[in-house]
C-alpha cells in the first residue's frame, strides 16, 4: 500500500517522533522507582547514550522501539511497503549502532539490558522481568 500522505505532511509526523522521554521508557522508569530503584537517564558519558543508567548496579538499560530497533519476531517490527530499500539500510543501520554501543559499554564493565517496547504492554510481567535481572 502506497503512503497516503503528502511529503511534507509525513516529513512533519517522522519529526515528531521521540527519542527520549518516549512513553515505554517512561512506564519503565516509573516501574523502576516503584521497586526502590534510582537512576540517572541519558548519560551522554556512556556509549549510546543509555536511556537508564544504574550505577550502584553497574546495569544500563536501553528502551528499544520494536520498529526502529527491528525486534526479531515482533509483529510491530515490520517493514514499511514503499522505499523499502532506504528503510532497510536505515533500520539495518540502527541495528548495527545498538550492538556497538552495547559491546562497548559491556568492555566497560556495564551490564546491558534492553526492554522492548511491546513488552511494556504487559506490566505484571515486565515487572517480574526487571526485578529478575536487576537482582543478579
Amino acid at each position: 500500500m502506497a503512503d497516503k500522505l503528502t511529503t511534507e505532511h509525513r516529513s512533519w509526523n517522522m519529526s515528531r517522533i521521540r527519542s527520549k522521554n518516549t512513553a515505554p521508557e517512561k512506564l519503565v522508569r516509573s516501574m523502576l522507582h516503584r521497586m526502590g530503584y534510582r537512576f540517572s537517564l541519558h548519560r551522554k558519558n556512556l556509549s549510546g547514550h543509555p536511556d537508564i543508567v544504574m550505577p550502584k548496579h553497574n546495569t544500563v538499560i536501553f528502551v528499544h522501539g520494536c520498529f526502529w530497533h527491528r525486534h526479531k519476531g515482533c509483529r510491530d517490527a515490520s517493514l514499511p511497503k514503499t522505499r523499502t530499500e532506504w528503510w532497510l539500510n536505515k533500520l539495518e543501520g540502527n541495528v548495527a549502532r545498538d550492538h556497538r554501543n552495547q559491546l562497548a559499554l559491556r568492555k566497560a564493565g556495564w551490564r546491558v539490558h534492553a526492554v522492548w517496547e511491546c513488552e511494556t504492554k504487559n506490566s505484571e510481567k515486565l515487572m517480574q522481568r526487571l526485578g529478575r535481572l536487576l537482582k543478579k
